[in-house]
């Protein structure tokens, strides 16, 4: 049988449609992933010596100031991540651009509050001498383990459609907890004040 390298592959059978569940691990690695995150941020803090501060900014009176005033930016931007996912998923109205608004607001969330978490860990460590802080401290180090769950997820490929909003929403609402006692607990006690 010859064959003519022109001719089209009708003749092949396609291959048949790939129907398997996705495997456990696709969501195990995730998991695991953020675990380690969270124990290992926690851990750290726990054994850390606390150096009483990390950083400064210029025109603030002083760190607690610099983190509240930092936590409330990253809180805004959650609240844009909130909103551009409603778009995203149908549930708001919205431009065709929000999800570049969305992924956007998200960077910038993080960036901001990666800095205010060093200075949680590095300043103050894990603290547990009351419910708020102790709530603040395990919070904070569970939000930084889901957060890198979400971005693992963001690259799995036939996720469920559920899956991302209820991981988005979780860190979410971890970042709002962390930020009513942080931010908001440093302003009620000393003022709004830089």
């Amino acid at each position: 049988m010859t064959v003519d390298p022109n001719s089209a592959t009708q003749g092949f059978p396609s291959p048949p449609p790939d129907h398997h569940r996705p495997s456990a691990a696709r969501y195990l690695v995730p998991a695991l992933v953020a675990a380690a995150v969270a124990v290992g941020l926690g851990v750290y803090g726990k054994v850390h010596d606390p150096a009483g501060t990390a950083f400064n900014l210029a025109g603030f009176s002083s760190t607690g100031a610099v983190k509240s005033w930092l936590a409330t930016v990253a809180i805004f931007f959650a609240l844009v991540q909130l909103t551009s996912a409603l778009m995203m998923y149908g549930k708001l109205p919205g431009p065709s651009w929000s999800g570049t608004l969305h992924r956007w607001s998200g960077r910038a969330a993080f960036l901001v509050a990666v800095p205010v978490a060093v200075h949680c860990l590095y300043a103050l460590g894990y603290q547990t001498y009351e419910t708020r802080v102790f709530w603040h401290s395990l919070l904070g180090c569970f939000f930084f383990g889901a957060f890198s769950a979400k971005m693992l997820l963001l690259r799995s490929e036939r996720l469920p459609n559920w899956l991302l909003p209820i991981v988005g929403g979780l860190v979410f609402a971890v970042l709002t907890i962390i930020w009513l006692t942080s931010a908001l607990w440093f302003f009620r006690t000393f003022g709004v004040t830089t």
